[in-house]
């Protein structure tokens, strides 16, 4: 027992129901860790009532953690993607190529706090809480930030297109 959990439920049951939602034992095995962690530094009422519901909770709150970072990428199939795939004719290239200097005129063009929100969001994927707390503003004022961006990008489509 540590801290109220079996140990060895924690590295069979669990460590199994992770290793089957996950695919990866060794990324179980990191969302396991993790959850201990975050188990071991809490000072949630919960942590003592129930011990092994919470921890539980703490791998259901990484597993989805888990899930929204590896769904941003598209798997990789050598074999599905040919070489025809990426060719793009020259006009095609120039096209796209000032597409996106447009779109990069309007993220330039957004005030600076705006700017940096909606780049720490949208691109480094950093929450509306983690990015209130990095720069000292509301979670509110957090999301006016990305609705500006987002509006001013969705106005500036129509002339792009």
């Amino acid at each position: 027992m540590w801290g109220g959990i079996n140990l060895s439920w924690a590295y069979s049951e669990l460590l199994n129901s992770i290793t089957f939602k996950t695919t990866c034992v060794q990324r179980s095995r990191d969302i396991l860790h993790d959850a201990l962690i975050r188990f071991a530094i809490s000072k949630n009422p919960q942590r003592e009532e129930s011990p092994h519901a919470y921890l539980r909770g703490i791998v259901s709150h990484l597993l989805i953690d888990e899930y929204r970072y590896h769904s941003k990428f598209i798997s990789y199939d050598a074999e599905a993607i040919t070489q025809q795939d990426f060719a793009h004719s020259p006009e095609q290239l120039a096209e796209i190529k000032e597409r996106l200097f447009q779109l990069q005129r309007i993220v330039d063009s957004l005030p600076a706090k705006c700017r940096q929100v909606f780049w720490l969001f949208h691109v480094d994927g950093t929450s509306h809480k983690e990015i209130a707390s990095m720069l000292n503003i509301s979670v509110n004022m957090v999301e006016r930030h990305i609705i500006r961006a987002m509006l001013d990008l969705r106005a500036a489509r129509q002339l792009i297109l």
